[in-house]
This record gives structure tokens, sequence and C-alpha cells, in this order.
């Protein structure tokens, strides 16, 4: 298992990312002052979102079953635990887009390879309840909260 969103399980049977990309903002708007450089404020996390991409191979790996299920998923709006491998709970993310492409197709038009990307966006707040204190400890931050 790679990762799971929810009950969907990532794995080279389902939808193998091969590429991850994580982001996440901290806001600090500025304000203007005269003879000054902008003053600056520390107001708190912004959006974090994570990006999946990579290339299936339906003789292979998984195919357009797979990423139907994902679109059925996004279709109800709800947000799903995202999990990874390790065990590590990333919080609650919805699917904001899928995008897929095909090429190398079979004599029957279906294709040999689809290239997909799937964006997701985290929508919970920062819960510290996600984190176990053995995780807390990990990182040096053991205690209680």
């Amino acid at each position: 298992m790679m990762m799971t969103l929810g009950y969907f399980v990532f794995s080279r049977q389902t939808v193998p990312f091969q590429q991850t990309q994580h982001e996440m903002v901290w806001r600090h708007p500025t304000n203007s002052r005269v003879g000054a450089r902008p003053s600056s404020q520390f107001v708190g996390v912004g959006d974090e979102t994570m990006a999946l991409s990579g290339v299936l191979m339906p003789e292979i790996t998984g195919g357009e079953l797979s990423l139907d299920t994902l679109r059925k998923m996004a279709d109800t709006g709800k947000a799903y635990p995202l999990i990874d491998g390790r065990g590590t709970v990333h919080g609650h993310f919805v699917i904001e887009r899928i995008s897929k492409g095909r090429s190398e197709f079979f004599i029957d038009g279906a294709a040999r390879r689809i290239e997909f990307s799937i964006d997701l966006k985290r929508i919970d707040d920062n819960d510290r309840g996600l984190i176990t204190n053995g995780a807390l400890n990990r990182i040096g931050l053991g205690g209680s909260f």
C-alpha cells in the first residue's frame, strides 16, 4: 500500500502514483509604512494541497476503473482521511481535480497508457487529535496540549 484516501487504496493494482507534490502555506499579510519596509504579521496557516501524478499501464497496473472510482468519490464532495504507507495521518482532504490523458491505443481504441494527476486539498483544521503523542515525541514536541 502506497497511500489511502478514505477506503481507496493507492497501490500497484489501482493507481500507483510516481510523483507527489505537497504544498503548505503560512499567511503573512503586510501593511505599507511610510519611510520603512512594510510590516508583516503572521495570521496562521493557509491552504495545504497534495498533488499525485503518474502513468497507468492497464496491462500491468490499474486503469480506467480505478480512476472512475476516484471520480465517484470526488462527486460526493466529501472529505476523506489521507494516510500514507508509513501510517502518517495527513488530515482530511477533498478531491479538487482529476486530469487524465490517453495515448498508445489498442486496436479497439482502449488506451495502453493513461497519464493522470489528482489534486487534493486539506479542509480540516490542524486538529492535534490526529497526531499521537508518539509522533509528537519523535519531532520533539512531546507533552500535552
